[in-house]
C-alpha cells in the first residue's frame, strides 16, 4: 500500500512541518512519500502529479489558507482514483469534524488533533483488520453515520522521531524556510486563537533540539522559524537556545514568536551584548492595547512591560521586530483601534502587520460570536465583516490603512519621509495611513500595479492635493533622499524632473572633485575623480541640509553616490552657498 502525505503551502518557499512529523513517526513500518504544492498551482497539475504516483492512501494537511483549494483537488482526484483513500488532518478539520465529513463525501477519514500516532495506527488498520473504531482521534463514516472516536492522549514529544533529517529536504534548505518546534501548547487562553484550546506546554529534550538545530545549520539552512506559540515562556530553556544559536549560527537567521511582556531585562541585555546583528527576529503579538478588549478575549498583557521589551530590543539594534495587530476584536471600535495602532506604531517596529479577526473553528470567540453580533465569511479564512461596534464601512477603511502600511512602512521605501509626515503633518500615524489609503482607493490605484517610482509619484500627488501645502518642498526633498538611499545601483530614472541643467550638474561635479572636503570628511574619503562622479553619482538641488538624521532649512546640493563595489548608496548634502564660494581651478 503506497502512502502519500501532501499539502498546499501558501508559497513555494514554505515547508510543512506536519508532513515531516507524520513521515518520521510512520516509518519504517509504513514508508511515506512526501510531496508539497502551493495554493497557486493549477488544480489539474496537482491532481495529475498525485495520479502518477498511484497511491493507495493520500493524507492532506489542512489549514485555513489551503482548505478551499484542497477540496477542489480531492473532488477531482476521487474521479480518477476512486479507490484511493483520502485522509484529512490539521487544525482546519480538527473542529466541526462531523460537519466536514457530512459535507465532503470524497473524504474517507479525518485525523483529529495531534496526528502522528493516529495516522500510523490508521495505516495499520487499513492494511490489516480495518477496525477503525479502535483508533483514537479518528473520524470516519460507517454507512451513513459519522463516527468520531475518543480523543487520543497527548504524545510525549521525545517519542516522536526527528522530522528534520530527511535526505530529500537537504537540497531545499538554502532556498526554503525550515519550520522548527521545541514545544507544543500555549500557557495562555486567548479566545481568538486555536493554541488556547490545548492546556499546558510540552517540551522536547533540549539536547535533542540542539543536535537537530546544529544538523540543519551545518546542512546549509538559511532561515529557521520556530513555531512555538510562546518561545520564551520557559526562561532558562529559551536562554540556553539563544546562547547555543549565538555560538553556532553560521549566518543562519532564526525567527521566534515571543511574549514581550514577560521577557526579562537581563535576557534582553544578554542578547543586545552578544547576538550578532541580523540573526534573530522576534514576532510579537500585541493585537490590542484596549484593556477591556483584552479582558473579553482572556488575554493577559502588560503593555508597559511590552513597550519596555520592544524599546530595549530596538535600542540594541541587533534584532528586527515584527508586531501584530488584530482589527475586529470584541468592543474594539474604530476609534479604539486607531489608538491601538498609534500606541504600537509609536514604537516604530521594523514591521507592523495589521490583520483582521478570523473566526477560527473551535475557538471560544467563534462559539460566542452572537454575544458581539459577529458577521463573518462562511468559508475560510472566516474573516469578520462587522460586529456590534465596527461596521463593514469601517472595516473597509481599515483595510485601506493596511494596504498603504505595507507599501510605505513595512517595505521601508521611505522611512525618513513617513517619519516626518506622522510627526509634523498629520494628527497621528493612523490618520496619515487612513487619509492616504482613502485617497489611494478613490484613485483606483488598488486595482493596478505599480513600480517604485509610482509609489513616490502617488504620495507626492496625494500631498499636493491636501489643502495644507506649506511644507510640500521639504517633504519632496525628504522623498528624494529616501529614493536614492533605497537604490543599490544608480537609477535610470527618477520620479521628478531635475531642476539642474546638465551644465550646472557638470559645474558642481567639477567642484566636488577638486574639493570634496566641502561636503564632509566622509565624502572626501571616497576619493572620487570627476569621471567617477559623473558615472556613479546623481545630484539635485533641495531646500534642506541634512546633518546625521536631522535637517535645517537651507538650499543645498543633494549628492547620492552609488558604490559599484559594495552595491550600496550613500547620501550627502552641502549648502549651495559653500559651493558658490568655491573657486574652480
Amino acid at each position: 500500500m503506497k502512502t502519500v502525505v501532501t499539502t498546499l503551502n501558501a508559497k513555494y518557499i514554505h515547508t510543512c512541518l506536519a508532513l515531516r512529523c507524520l513521515k518520521a513517526y510512520a516509518e519504517p513500518d509504513f514508508p511515506i512519500e512526501m510531496v508539497e504544492y502551493t495554493i497557486k498551482d493549477p488544480v489539474m497539475n496537482i491532481v495529475s502529479d498525485l495520479y502518477d504516483r498511484k497511491p493507495g492512501v493520500i493524507g492532506f494537511s489542512c489549514y485555513i489558507w489551503n482548505i478551499e483549494e484542497t477540496i477542489k483537488v480531492i473532488n477531482m482526484l476521487k474521479k480518477v482514483l476512486p479507490n484511493t483513500l483520502i485522509v484529512l488532518g490539521g487544525p482546519e478539520v480538527s473542529y466541526d469534524t462531523k460537519e466536514w465529513l457530512e459535507n465532503l463525501e470524497n473524504v474517507d477519514f479525518i485525523v483529529v488533533g495531534e496526528g502522528e500516532e493516529t495516522f500510523k495506527q490508521l495505516l495499520e488498520e487499513i492494511s490489516t483488520t480495518k477496525k477503525y473504531h479502535m483508533v483514537f482521534g479518528l473520524a470516519y463514516r460507517k454507512e451513513s453515520e459519522v463516527i468520531i472516536t475518543a480523543p487520543r492522549p497527548k504524545l510525549k514529544l521525545d517519542d516522536v522521531p526527528t522530522p528534520y533529517r530527511f535526505p530529500e529536504d537537504l537540497d531545499g534548505l538554502t532556498k526554503r524556510v525550515t519550520y522548527f518546534e521545541t514545544s507544543r501548547g500555549c500557557p495562555y487562553s486567548c479566545q481568538f486563537c486555536l493554541s488556547s484550546i490545548e492546556v499546558g506546554v510540552r517540551y522536547i529534550n533540549i539536547e535533542r533540539v540542539k543536535a537537530d538545530l546544529l544538523f540543519l545549520i551545518e546542512s546549509g539552512a538559511k532561515l529557521i522559524k520556530f513555531v512555538d506559540r510562546t518561545f520564551n515562556i520557559k526562561r532558562d530553556y529559551a536562554l540556553e537556545i539563544f546562547q547555543f544559536l549565538i555560538e553556532n549560527h553560521q549566518g543562519c537567521v532564526f525567527q521566534f514568536e515571543i511574549t514581550a511582556d514577560i521577557m526579562r531585562p537581563e535576557v534582553l541585555s544578554y542578547l543586545n551584548e552578544n547576538a550578532p546583528a541580523g540573526i534573530f527576529r522576534f514576532e510579537i503579538g500585541v493585537q490590542s492595547t484596549n484593556d477591556a478588549t483584552n479582558e473579553l478575549v482572556m488575554r493577559r498583557q502588560n503593555f508597559e512591560k511590552l513597550k519596555r521589551t520592544v524599546t530595549m530590543v530596538k535600542e540594541g539594534g541587533k534584532i528586527d521586530q515584527h508586531l501584530d495587530l488584530i482589527a475586529g476584536l470584541p468592543e474594539e471600535d474604530y476609534q479604539s483601534f486607531r489608538k491601538t495602532f498609534n500606541d504600537v506604531f509609536e514604537m516604530r517596529p521594523e514591521e507592523l502587520q495589521l490583520g483582521f479577526l478570523k473566526m477560527l473553528r473551535g475557538t471560544g470567540l467563534r462559539l460566542r460570536a452572537e454575544q458581539h453580533d459577529y458577521v463573518y465569511m462562511d468559508h475560510s479564512p472566516y474573516e469578520i465583516l462587522k460586529n456590534n461596534v465596527l461596521t463593514f464601512d469601517e472595516i473597509i477603511r481599515i483595510k485601506r490603512v493596511e494596504d498603504v502600511l505595507e507599501k510605505y512602512w513595512n517595505d521601508h521605501r521611505m522611512d525618513g519621509t513617513v517619519e516626518y509626515l506622522v510627526k509634523h503633518e498629520f494628527d497621528s500615524a493612523f490618520d496619515f495611513f487612513q487619509e492616504f489609503g482613502d485617497y489611494w482607493d478613490e484613485r483606483g490605484w488598488a486595482r493596478i500595479g505599480h513600480q517604485l517610482e509610482d509609489l513616490f509619484k502617488r504620495l507626492d500627488q496625494f500631498l499636493c492635493a491636501r489643502q495644507n501645502k506649506t511644507s510640500i518642498e521639504t517633504i519632496r526633498a525628504l522623498m528624494m533622499v529616501d529614493y536614492f538611499q533605497n537604490h543599490k545601483h544608480k537609477p535610470r530614472k527618477t520620479w521628478w524632473d531635475f531642476s539642474l541643467s546638465k551644465q550646472e550638474q557638470s559645474h558642481y561635479l567639477k567642484i566636488l572633485a577638486e574639493d570634496p572636503s566641502l561636503v564632509s570628511q566622509s565624502f572626501a574619503s571616497l576619493k572620487l575623480t570627476e569621471k567617477e562622479l559623473h558615472k556613479h553619482t546623481m545630484i539635485e538641488s533641495i531646500p534642506l541640509h541634512l546633518v546625521d538624521e536631522t535637517f535645517t532649512e537651507q538650499v543645498s546640493l543633494l549628492i547620492a553616490f552609488f558604490n559599484p563595489k559594495t552595491n550600496q548608496s550613500a547620501v550627502f548634502t552641502v549648502p549651495l552657498e559653500n559651493l558658490h564660494l568655491a573657486k574652480v581651478k
